[in-house]
């Protein structure tokens, strides 16, 4: 911070005493004066722009020529103090009132003698309904070009939900109509039940940490955010972009159950599942167990009905089947097989003898031709056959030796003989 004040201004050093030119370059030997340190902190403060901000007023005390405003942050616990001059005040149509929403032009400024920094309000304007619904809806429209609305990242809910996750606010009635509608159509079911607050600064950071710590429970299969009915104001929260996201985000599937049917905050659209009331939640997450057993009535009753028929239609089959000549006189199959054997096994053997015939006939003949062409026909025509001692046969008498004994065969039988030599 520069020194901007010249070397006599009043609460300066003595002449000769030459001071720091820098807050960071003071020191217990050189300090600067009091009066050096809030005109530079006036000087710097005053530079400061004008800005425009938004918040909710908690605190508003009206005086004869300024009123003193309280302004608090809409979605965190932040407060800063404004004064509004009355030119500014009378340029209203309605004047303001405590939990109004305003957006206000300040501009900082330091009071030198007193060290006290206030804000400046040059102008201050009520946020109406429709402004409201024209940031909301061109946020609706941001997001759902991101894709966050889309059916196709929505995540189908389970059929029977061990452990239901409740975010829902202290006590209140949205909670108890969830958890009696629920307990009626299913007893069995389970709570894991978050109470936050559901309206004003609290309401996002608290439910969006809700959210985040029933997401992680493995055991939850299901978040419900529920919440009555209320202004158009008091369900702003679940309007929030970070609640939104942080909706988007969850892997558990989230079931949005705000106001009435005519309520449409945009953690309807982000959400797996709209319920138009913090009842009909109840119905569409849990299975009526009146209705699950007569469908399961039903079911048994169709079932019955299409096996009888099915037996009934098996049965008469069997009974079609059995009265055919196959199964109803089975002999009757195996005697006319048995007569079929017999008529081949004839056949058979009357193929056998008579190739055996033909074959005996053929033997017969060829055996006549053998015996035909046999020695012994010659032999028994009056020829023999004249053989050495050896058994050699005699062709040429030349071959005979004078004396050689010899054996003559003849048709019947053998005779002795020495030859004489060749005649």
């Amino acid at each position: 911070m520069q020194d901007d004040t010249g070397p006599q201004g009043p609460g300066e050093a003595d002449a000769g005493t030459v001071l720091a030119p820098t807050a960071a370059l003071t020191s217990p030997e050189n300090p600067w004066p009091l009066a050096l340190l809030s005109k530079n902190l006036k000087a710097y403060i005053d530079r400061a722009p004008a800005a425009w901000v938004e918040g909710q007023i908690i605190e508003l005390n009206r005086r004869a020529n300024a009123s003193y405003i309280t302004l608090r942050d809409v979605d965190a616990e932040i407060s800063l103090s404004l004064t509004v001059w009355g030119t500014v005040m009378n340029r209203l149509e309605l004047p303001l009132e405590r939990g109004a929403r305003v957006v206000a032009h300040i501009k900082p400024d330091f009071w030198v003698k007193t060290g006290r920094l206030s804000m400046q309000t040059r102008d201050i304007r009520p946020v109406g309904l429709g402004d409201l619904l024209a940031r909301i809806e061109r946020l609706r429209q941001a997001l759902a070009a991101e894709g966050l609305f889309s059916a196709a990242r929505k995540q189908r809910l389970p059929l029977l939900p061990g452990r239901i996750g409740l975010i829902t606010g202290r006590n209140s009635d949205a909670m108890k109509d969830v958890m009696r509608n629920a307990a009626l159509r299913w007893p069995a079911v389970e709570f894991e039940v978050r109470e936050v607050a559901v309206q004003g600064v609290n309401a996002v950071a608290e439910v969006t940490r809700a959210l985040a710590a029933l997401d992680a429970m493995p055991e939850v299969d299901v978040i419900v955010i529920a919440r009555g009915g209320g202004s158009m104001e008091d369900l702003l929260p679940f309007s929030n972009e970070e609640l939104v996201r942080a909706v988007a985000a969850a892997q558990t599937p989230v079931v949005s159950a705000i106001g009435h049917e005519a309520d449409r905050p945009l953690l309807d659209e982000v959400a797996d599942l709209r319920a138009s009331t913090p009842t009909d939640a109840a119905k569409r997450i849990v299975p009526d167990v009146g209705e699950e057993l007569a469908r399961i009535g039903t079911a048994r009753s169709q079932l019955r009905r299409i096996m009888e028929l099915m037996l009934g239609r098996e049965s008469e089959r069997l009974r079609h089947i059995r009265s055919r000549p196959v199964l109803s006189a089975p002999e009757t199959m195996l005697a006319t097989r048995g007569e079929d054997i017999g008529r081949l096994r004839d056949r058979a053997f009357s193929a056998m003898r008579a190739e055996v015939r033909r074959d005996a006939d053929r033997i017969t003949h060829l055996r006549a031709q053998v015996l035909a062409l046999s020695p012994q026909k010659t032999l028994d025509r009056g020829y023999a056959v004249v053989q050495l001692a050896d058994g050699s046969v005699v062709r040429e008498a030349a071959a005979v030796e004078s004396g050689a004994l010899l054996r003559l065969r003849v048709a019947a039988g053998e005779l002795g003989a020495t030859a004489t030599g060749p005649q």
